[in-house]
């Protein structure tokens, strides 16, 4: 059998799909689902989920190892930024079963590793350099409002941010900062990583469909991201763990969002 984690949906690259409106009941019916093919395939499920805390984790002591553990919220914060990238593994997952197949992890892997070739990688460069921008100007903002105050310590710097007019600026307009970026990355990836690995289209065809796709159905879509981001934030305590069932279900969710929303060939 054709491995299908390689082979085009049969659009030719730069041609836009069309996509349906979506509505709540679409998320209930893929977070469902999702649910399923986790519960179908756990191991593939929490081994990737288990490299993303352990990455995590990683970042988060070195942090703490460099006395720079203010910028762990913020981290926390953007952390999720990148989690659809890490999810394509799952979307093959739930492709795979969704054929009909079983999938093995040497499959899967296998498909992850094909990716470098494929557009899904210039994806990963756009994800990361929005969240380098994002921690970029989380170090301004504290420059130009926190200054010299001094916090070198995670309790410190949560009593500075919590009980200071300053302080209080500083989370406000972080907040709002992280929002907006939050929301860029949001309409141009929740659609188009799956796409691209379902289909052999180009990276600004995708990320084209994924924004056509979200201002077609906006308050689903809103919703959609509002759900991801407080699984993904709760999952994130303790020392995020929490993501080894989170993201699974919320990657495979993902592909069966993505799968109502744009019309098969």
């Amino acid at each position: 059998m054709a491995d299908i984690g390689n082979k085009a949906g049969g659009k030719r690259p730069g041609a836009l799909p069309e996509i349906r409106a979506l509505t709540v009941d679409d998320i209930r019916q893929s977070l469902s689902k999702g649910a399923a093919d986790f519960a179908n395939c756990p191991i593939i499920g929490l081994v990737i989920a288990l490299v993303f805390v352990v990455i995590g984790l990683a970042i988060t002591t070195s942090l703490l190892v460099l006395h720079k553990p203010w910028l762990i919220y913020p981290f926390a914060i953007g952390f999720p930024l990148v989690g659809p990238f890490a999810a394509v593994g799952l979307y093959e997952v739930s492709r795979r079963l969704e054929a009909g197949q079983v999938p093995t992890p040497g499959e899967v892997l296998k498909v992850i590793w094909a990716q470098r070739r494929r557009e899904v990688s210039w994806m990963a460069f756009v994800m990361l350099f929005v969240f380098w921008v994002w921690m970029y100007q989380i170090r301004l903002l504290m420059a130009l409002i926190l200054g010299r105050m001094s916090y070198a310590t995670l309790d410190r710097f949560a009593d500075l941010v919590l009980t200071t007019p300053e302080g209080w600026i500083f989370l406000g307009l972080g907040h709002v900062e992280g929002a907006a970026l939050a929301l860029v990355l949001f309409s141009i990836t929740v659609i188009s990583i799956p796409m691209l690995l379902d289909r052999e289209v180009d990276f600004i065809t995708a990320m084209l469909t994924s924004i056509r796709t979200v201002l077609a159905s906006p308050l689903v879509m809103l919703g959609w991201g509002l759900v991801v981001t407080l699984m993904v934030l709760a999952a994130c305590v303790p020392f995020f763990l929490g993501l080894l069932v989170a993201l699974p279900v919320l990657g495979h969710a993902t592909w069966h969002l993505y799968r109502r929303a744009v019309v098969s060939d």
